[in-house]
Formats: structure tokens, C-alpha cells, sequence
């Protein structure tokens, strides 16, 4: 196994204290910028874990077969994880219905309410809001999380085909593709009549299952083992597209997230997933 730590605020007092705590003899390796990795033997390492919490620092134990060149499909949420707003709650601004929406939004990442459920109440709220308001969310509010870019682009350098899938919307889950260059997006249509969110969602639901049925289904289509899948995603509603995954990661997540998760990342940005698997 090896043992990465990352994040800007590493310094070599950080590592030191932290080679101390394992007692081992190999020294740490430098990754990127601000992070490293060491082999270390099987084991919990709670003393490690307590202390690289406490310095905002990210650690994790991965096994030496998990790698970059052993992945072959990364499927990834959307909102809150490669970017860094959640769209239905800044279309809701546009209505002054944001805190009303938020709330929901924040109580169904949480996993304290039904997906489906909350999303056709949150929808439901947007009634004859003109279309339009969709492009000024793009323009003037959506921006990609740091790393975002650089994690697809060590994607495509490795050869792993990647997917945002999304219980968000088809107007931003494509533009998101487009921009970050993904192979492929799936997420809900909202319904549009004359120039106006109808305030409801064409025909079936992006929530967890889904997600992971959409995962399964193309790692099938590639002839991938589960192994050689990675999710990541934040809410509740990944957590099933995580566990059909060979990897999972929560990214920046709710705490129920961050405890079902194989790895978290909550100091560094998407780039550190590349770091949890390149040696």
C-alpha cells in the first residue's frame, strides 16, 4: 500500500512528523507540488489520519493496484463536484426563490429526502421562469472546480473514457461536456413551452440508482471490469453510482459521503484523484 498526503499546506515538518508517527524507514516521494506518497505496510494509521485532519492536509491508504493505468471509466457528478454552484438553486435566484430551493437542495444532498421527490418540488417552484435565464447561469455564475480541467485531461492522457452524470440539467450537463471535453453526459431535460420552464422534468429521473445503472451500463458497453471504474460525486445521491464503482470518491462531500466513500478528498482539488493513482 501507499500512504499519499496532499494539499498547499504541506510542509516538510508536516512529513517528518508524519514519517515519525509510522515509524518506517523509506522516505516520502514527492507526486506534485503539494503532494507525496509513501509504501507503507497494511494498517489503520489513526495517529496519521487525526493529525493530517488537524493540518488541513488530505490523506489516504491506497492499494498498489489502484493506478491510473489500470482505469479505464471515470464517471463523475456534476453539480457541487466538477462544478462549483448547483444550477437549479441559481436558476431559483433569478425567481428571489433561492434560500427556499437551497434548503431542499441541501436537505436531498444530505440524503434526508427522496431525490426524484425534491427535484420535482424544487422544479415545480421555477414555473415560467423564461429560458433564458438558463444561459445567464452559464455566463455569469457556473465555474468548473479546481482541477476539474487537468483531471480530465490525465484522463484522456491514460486513456479512461470519461462521463458527467447528473441529476442536474441537460442545458449545463452539455455544456460541461463540451467545455471540459468529456465522452459523455447524462442528466434531466427540463421541459420548455414557449420560451418558459414549464416547471416540470421530461420523462425519467437522473437519482442514485440511475447514476449507477448509467456507470454499469457503459463500463458493460466498454468491457471494463468493475475495477477499472472510478465515481466521484459529493451528495448522497452518488453513493450508489460509488458503490458499483471499483473506486469511489467524495469530493468535498456531505459527511454521510465522506463515511461510505473508498477515498476523500476535502483540502486539494480534482487534480488530487491523479495523485491517489500515479506512482
Amino acid at each position: 500500500m501507499r500512504l499519499v498526503v496532499q494539499g498547499p499546506a504541506i510542509t516538510m515538518a508536516h512529513l517528518s512528523h508524519i514519517h515519525g508517527l509510522i515509524g518506517g524507514h523509506t522516505q516520502f516521494m514527492q507526486l506534485a507540488a503539494h503532494a507525496y506518497y509513501l509504501p507503507v505496510s497494511e494498517g489503520d494509521y489513526l495517529d496519521v489520519k487525526a493529525f493530517c485532519a488537524s493540518q488541513q492536509i488530505d490523506c489516504a491508504l491506497v492499494e498498489d493496484r489502484q493506478r491510473l493505468s489500470h482505469i479505464g471509466l471515470c464517471v463523475m457528478d456534476m453539480d457541487s463536484t466538477l462544478i462549483a454552484i448547483e444550477c437549479i438553486d441559481e436558476i431559483a435566484d433569478m425567481m428571489q426563490l433561492k434560500p427556499q430551493v437551497a434548503e431542499i437542495t441541501e436537505a436531498a444532498m444530505r440524503g434526508e429526502l427522496d431525490f426524484s421527490a425534491s427535484l420535482r418540488k424544487r422544479v415545480a417552484l421555477l414555473k415560467g421562469l423564461p429560458a433564458s435565464a438558463l444561459q445567464r447561469v452559464i455566463e455569469e455564475r457556473l465555474t468548473f472546480n479546481p482541477g476539474a480541467q487537468t483531471w480530465v485531461n490525465t484522463c484522456k492522457q491514460n486513456g479512461i473514457k470519461t462521463m458527467v452524470v447528473s441529476g442536474g440539467f441537460t442545458f449545463f450537463a452539455d455544456y460541461v461536456k463540451d467545455t471540459l471535453g468529456l465522452d459523455y453526459a447524462v442528466s434531466n431535460t427540463l421541459a420548455i413551452t414557449d420560451g418558459k420552464l414549464t416547471g416540470e422534468v421530461v420523462g425519467e429521473i437522473v437519482d442514485a440508482q440511475r447514476k449507477a445503472d448509467e456507470l454499469i451500463h457503459l463500463r458493460d458497453a466498454l468491457g471494463l471490469e468493475a475495477s477499472q471504474t472510478i465515481a466521484i460525486g459529493d451528495g448522497a445521491n452518488d453513493l450508489a453510482m460509488m458503490q458499483v464503482a471499483g473506486i469511489g470518491v467524495a469530493y468535498h462531500a456531505k459527511p454521510v459521503v465522506q463515511q461510505q466513500a473508498m477515498y476523500a478528498l476535502n483540502i486539494v482539488g480534482l487534480d488530487g484523484v491523479a495523485n491517489l493513482l500515479t506512482i
